[in-house]
C-alpha cells in the first residue's frame, strides 16, 4: 500500500513558524535501516547534470514557475546538503516534522521506491487546484492556506534557490526541499 504525506512551513517576519499536519508512518523499528538515497549534487548557482535527482526535481519546480511566468529557481548545494541532514535525522528518528530554520521548507513522505522525483514534487503542485492569487495567507479557495502552502512556496515570486534530498527510512522515503529566500510570508502577494 502506498503512503504519501506532506507538511509545510510558514515563514513570517524573519522567523519560521512550523505547522505539521500528519504524523509519521515510519514505525520505530523501521527507522534503523534508513539510508541516504540522493545526496546534494551541484555547486551553488549551477544547474545539476541532466538525468539525476537534482535535475529532475529542479526541472519539475521550474516547469510550474515557467507556467506562472516566474524566473526559474537555481539549485543550491548548501540547501541540498542541509535538506540531506534534516531528511537523515527524520528517517533515523522515524519522525515527520519541520526544522526550525530560516529557509522555506517542504516535506514529503511516501512508500520507498514507489515515487519518482517528479511525482514527489507533483504532490506539492497538486495543491494548485485550491490556489487563488492574493496576499498570503488569503490564497486558498478553501479558506485554509495550509491547503496550498507547498504550492505557494514553489511559486513564491522572491524565492530564487532550491535544494532537496531524499532519504529512506524503513519502508518510506522522506524528501526535504529547502528554499531561499523563504516564501509564504504574511501580507505578501503571490500569483
Amino acid at each position: 500500500m502506498k503512503r504519501l504525506l506532506n507538511a509545510l512551513v510558514l515563514a513570517a517576519a524573519g522567523a519560521a513558524l512550523t505547522a505539521t499536519f500528519v504524523p509519521s508512518t515510519v514505525a520505530a523499528g523501521e527507522a534503523a535501516d534508513y539510508a541516504p538515497r540522493y545526496a546534494g549534487y551541484a555547486s551553488r548557482y549551477s544547474a545539476p547534470p541532466s538525468g539525476d535527482f537534482a535535475s529532475r526535481v529542479l526541472n519539475t519546480h521550474n516547469g510550474e514557475r515557467s507556467r506562472m511566468g516566474l524566473r526559474p529557481l537555481r539549485w543550491n548545494a548548501r540547501l541540498s546538503a542541509q535538506a540531506q541532514q534534516w531528511a537523515s535525522s527524520l528517517a533515523r528518528r522515524g519522525a515527520f516534522e519541520h526544522s526550525n530554520g530560516d529557509d522555506g521548507e517542504n516535506l514529503w513522505m511516501g512508500t520507498a521506491n514507489d515515487y519518482s522525483p517528479e511525482q514527489m514534487v507533483a504532490s506539492f503542485l497538486s495543491e494548485r487546484r485550491a490556489f487563488r492569487p492574493g496576499r498570503f495567507p488569503n490564497v486558498s479557495r478553501t479558506g485554509n492556506w495550509a491547503d496550498v502552502g507547498h504550492y505557494t512556496q514553489i511559486i513564491w515570486p522572491e524565492t530564487q534557490e532550491v535544494g532537496c534530498a531524499v532519504v529512506r527510512g524503513g519502508r518510506d522515503e522522506v524528501m526535504v526541499c529547502r528554499y531561499w529566500p523563504a516564501g509564504n510570508v504574511y501580507g505578501e502577494s503571490v500569483g
